[in-house]
């Protein structure tokens, strides 16, 4: 629909930019403002695709970049659209990749929290009236651990804080992080065997 440049017998073909913005604003005719965006629509494609690196996804960006331009045209004052629109269709596109790295790193997250910490499987009993002890006891090996183990601890598995961020809350070095979460698991482990 998007990707093919307009014919030039479109009644909003002589309309410059500036016209075809004000008659949408002023009207919020959707022919307008599709035919605005008709004029920028290879130029937005091939920055989702410099971007996100994935047709599929940039054709799709494409869509929800108009989508975000209903709402975006009424709010803002517009001087200059191709810029504006690249800029809009930059910002999107960021926020995508944004999006996907934090839902990656969460899965990471699970997938290393799940492989790292085997020892709290073995934390669910057979007799259920043992759980809320086993849990009192992990809390009370948590409080036990070194102040900095703790922290760390807390806020990777608790808080589900990234390295990163453990780093910038904390004021630890990445390696003394990365170390002491290490060393938190192992203590953990021993204090709930020894139970």
């Amino acid at each position: 629909m998007f990707f093919k440049r307009a014919k030039k017998d479109h009644s909003g073909d002589h309309l410059s930019d500036e016209a075809l913005v004000k008659s949408y604003r002023q009207q919020g005719d959707m022919t307008k403002l599709g035919e605005l965006y008709q004029r920028y629509t290879g130029l937005v494609f091939g920055v989702c695709m410099k971007y996100l690196k994935n047709e599929d996804d940039s054709k799709d960006a494409v869509m929800q970049i108009f989508e975000k331009l209903v709402v975006s045209l009424k709010k803002h004052e517009v001087n200059n659209f191709r810029s504006w629109l690249h800029v809009l269709t930059k910002n999107h596109c960021l926020m995508q990749l944004r999006a996907q790295k934090n839902t990656h790193r969460k899965d990471i997250q699970e997938i290393n929290l799940e492989k790292n910490m085997e020892f709290v499987y073995n934390l669910h009993p057979e007799n259920e009236n043992n759980l809320e002890e086993d849990l009192e006891n992990l809390k009370m090996a948590v409080t036990a651990l070194p102040h900095g183990q703790k922290e760390c601890i807390e806020l990777f598995y608790l808080h589900e804080k990234c390295y990163k961020e453990i780093v910038d809350i904390t004021g630890f070095e990445l390696k003394k992080v990365k170390s002491y979460i290490q060393n938190g698991r192992r203590n953990l482990k021993i204090y709930m065997e020894k139970l």
